[in-house]
């Protein structure tokens, strides 16, 4: 069995994302010691809010260097999608730095922001991570920043302008959307990060 801990980041959506692998029968524990972190199989990394916030949490509770050192797989979800790349526009603040790149406003088209609802994703053919989801698949997004496609994106999405739905760089993955809110597409993707990566 799968030792998987959602790194507890206190954010808001830790208990949908723990809730989202219950739904799947996968146990998922939420914590911040760092034995038990560092002991894990696969890791999640959730995170709503500011950037500034989130790493204000991390350093405080003494995670960043345990995070940084993390040999197995990791998925970060939203904001953790976006703290690991080395900076955010959002507090003008250095991230995790787990994968180059930056988070930026999602630049204006007119379009509303927050970006908030359904949108589709365009993956990288046999991507793992998305094996058994539809290419074009819907997914749930909310967030005002986002990080352009650059050499780590494995997935994009369009809001005015494409940027990485997802990113992957040696052990460390992310997405923009919620896995945990986007119906059995997001569900799908969850257990291919447990099972697949």
């Amino acid at each position: 069995m799968t030792n998987l801990v959602i790194i507890d980041t206190g954010c808001a959506n830790l208990s949908s994302v723990k809730f989202a692998f219950d739904r799947l029968n996968i146990k998922a524990e939420i914590s911040r010691d760092i034995a038990t972190i560092k002991s894990a199989d696969k890791l999640l990394l959730p995170g709503v809010g500011t950037a500034m916030a989130a790493m204000k949490i991390l350093q405080d509770r003494n995670l960043i260097e345990t995070i940084q050192n993390a040999t197995q797989p990791m998925l970060g979800i939203c904001l953790g999608m976006q703290l690991m790349t080395e900076y955010s526009s959002e507090g003008n603040v250095p991230t995790l730095s787990l994968m180059s790149g930056h988070t930026d406003l999602i630049p204006n088209t007119g379009l509303p922001l927050p970006h908030m609802g359904w949108n589709k994703v365009r993956y990288e053919q046999d991507h793992p991570l998305f094996a058994g989801i539809e290419q074009d698949s819907h997914f749930y997004f909310v967030h005002s920043y986002a990080v352009l496609p650059n050499e780590h994106t494995i997935a994009t999405s369009d809001y005015g302008v494409p940027f990485s739905a997802a990113l992957g760089c040696k052990n460390f993955y992310g997405v923009q959307f919620h896995p945990e809110r986007s119906g059995k597409n997001g569900a799908q993707l969850l257990k291919n990060f447990v099972e697949n990566l």
